[in-house]
């Protein structure tokens, strides 16, 4: 027996248009971690670069800002679900997108799975301060993959009220210091010495830059969720920039009430000595011992939503590469309820799982080892990936025609690509900074990069001897769905038919294809996305 095609229930798809600007602005922002990147690694910051180290937050800001331009602008013409490797591929050629594709995997992976290191620790020291209980770190970092997977199982706005509340939480705790701070006015009143230039051009400044552009990590991955957007092309823009803008501005102005909660000639004094106390002395002198005991709790939940975060990120790149056909396409099914892709999301929790009892097994530290050395290589190839894609943004709008101007398509991407290149040296250079390891192990970790990228350069030359199919459509632009028919005119009553005129030849014939659209090889298909311009070639890689 057969049936046709129509007949046949359609694989069901990610949810479309779920996902407003502010949804898409908790992903990215909850991704970043703000209390914890303030309370935990601002005060080594201060340490290093001073009292101008605000100034360095803003910065960073600034130069993603720039990067930001050329990539929402590229966004508009390319709308795979890739993100990352797609513009890449889009625009440095095939072999160098799938490259990127395998690097995006490792940085995001990176990024998340040493987190559970962090989760780990600070739930214990946080047991600790409040009740005086000492919990071991490994039973939490496993709790906390099950309770990620659970939530990255459920639907995306599921995820998106979750990080909404957890956002809010962490971030109103900051202001809240900051409003006890400015209230009091300071140790010594308010000083906007931090921002004059005989504190910020001093040499300590390069390890703050370092520490401020790893504290932006994940603000880029809004066309993650380009399917799931409502009008992608401007919920994406808006959701990118308020991120970059929210956090610069944010991490600085947070950095500048603390040093005025200590006073400037004394504040670096007082980080120096205990950097993990600082914000906690600063909020119970100027808020109280209550919102000390907040914060550590906050600072929990703000690990929480930035692995939830990543996890969501890092399913839908897994995705995305099993409907390109380079990862294997049991990865590609997506649950027919939550319209999650759950099977991406069990892979990527095991293998997190794997490696946090291999750190354990080998009895590391989950902070000094677990989170520092597998997040370190995650961050550099986050950057690194920034870096290719804001050269690709320049390359792609010199070869497609177009009508963008000539500052998004390349006075921006070029500047942003000097920039990122500066900042990927001083993380490079700082790496002992991030790791605190040996040479050794800051040799390796800075290796696994270009390692990676090496190998998916290999891939790109096997996928295109052994499956040149695949390689031939990687990265390109999701099929279009069929204009719908025009409905056909009510027939006449049977009394009343006139007899049949001779057929029409500007007519379909009665036998012709089916009205409906058909199958395409992936689920990608947006359901409102605007046609391609004609003139514009499926894939500029095609000339590799």
């Amino acid at each position: 027996m057969s049936s046709s095609t129509a007949d046949k229930p359609s694989p069901p798809g990610l949810r479309t248009g779920s996902l407003g600007t502010a949804d898409i602005s908790f992903f990215v922002v909850s991704a970043a971690a703000p209390l914890t990147v303030m309370a935990g690694v601002a005060p080594v910051a201060l340490v290093l670069g001073g009292i101008g180290a605000p100034a360095g937050y803003l910065l960073a800001g600034i130069t993603l800002a720039v990067f930001a331009v050329g990539f929402t602008t590229m966004s508009r013409h390319v709308r795979s679900g890739g993100a990352f490797y797609a513009y890449i591929a889009r625009g440095l050629g095939t072999p160098v997108g799938i490259a990127a594709a395998l690097v995006a995997m490792v940085g995001y992976n990176g990024m998340e799975i040493g987190v559970y290191g962090l989760l780990g620790s600070a739930t214990a020291d946080t047991a600790h301060a409040l009740w005086g209980v000492d919990l071991p770190w490994l039973p939490i970092a496993l709790a906390g993959l099950l309770l990620i997977w659970y939530g990255g199982y459920r639907s995306i706005d599921f995820g998106a009220k979750v990080l909404g509340v957890l956002l809010v939480a962490e971030t109103g705790i900051l202001p809240l210091l900051a409003g006890g701070v400015l209230i009091e006015g300071g140790a010594d009143g308010l000083s906007p010495a931090s921002f004059a230039p005989g504190n910020v051009l001093v040499p300590g400044m390069a390890a703050v830059l370092a520490f401020a552009f790893s504290a932006f990590t994940g603000f880029e991955s809004t066309v993650i969720y380009r399917r799931e957007a409502r009008d992608p092309d401007r919920t994406i823009p808006r959701a990118t920039y308020i991120a970059v803008a929210f956090l610069g501005i944010f991490y600085a102005f947070v950095v500048w009430t603390v040093i005025q909660a200590f006073g400037d000639d004394r504040v670096v004094a007082a980080a120096s000595d205990d950097p993990g106390g600082l914000f906690f002395a600063a909020i119970t002198t100027y808020v109280g011992a209550w919102a000390a005991d907040l914060m550590h709790l906050f600072i929990v939940t703000s690990i929480i939503a930035s692995l939830l975060a990543f996890h969501n990120a890092i399913n839908r790149y897994g995705l995305a590469l099993a409907e390109e056909g380079v990862l294997p396409a049991a990865l590609g099914r997506i649950h027919p309820r939550h319209r999650s892709p759950y099977v991406a999301g069990v892979v990527q929790t095991v293998l997190g799982a794997v490696v946090v009892l291999g750190f354990a097994a080998a009895g590391a530290d989950p902070y000094a080892q677990l989170l520092l050395w597998v997040n370190t290589p995650g961050m550099l190839g986050l950057m690194a990936l920034m870096l290719l894609a804001a050269l690709a943004v320049v390359r792609y709008f010199r070869r497609v025609p177009h009508r963008e101007g000539a500052l998004r398509t390349l006075v921006a991407p070029v500047a942003a690509a000097v920039l990122l290149a500066v900042a990927i040296w001083l993380v490079a250079s700082k790496v002992q900074l991030f790791t605190g390891a040996s040479a050794t192990v800051d040799a390796v970790l800075l290796a696994v990069v270009p390692a990676v990228f090496v190998l998916g350069l290999l891939l790109a030359h096997r996928l295109r001897r052994t499956r040149p199919e695949v390689y031939a459509h990687f990265a390109a632009e999701p099929a279009e769905p069929a204009e719908p028919a025009e409905p056909a005119e009510p027939a006449p009553p049977a009394e009343a038919a006139e007899p049949a005129p001779p057929a029409d030849p500007a007519q379909p014939a009665e036998s012709g294809e089916p009205s409906c659209p058909h199958p395409t090889s992936s689920s990608s298909t947006p359901v409102s996305a605007p046609p391609s311009p004609p003139a514009t070639p499926l894939s500029p890689s095609a000339t590799d």
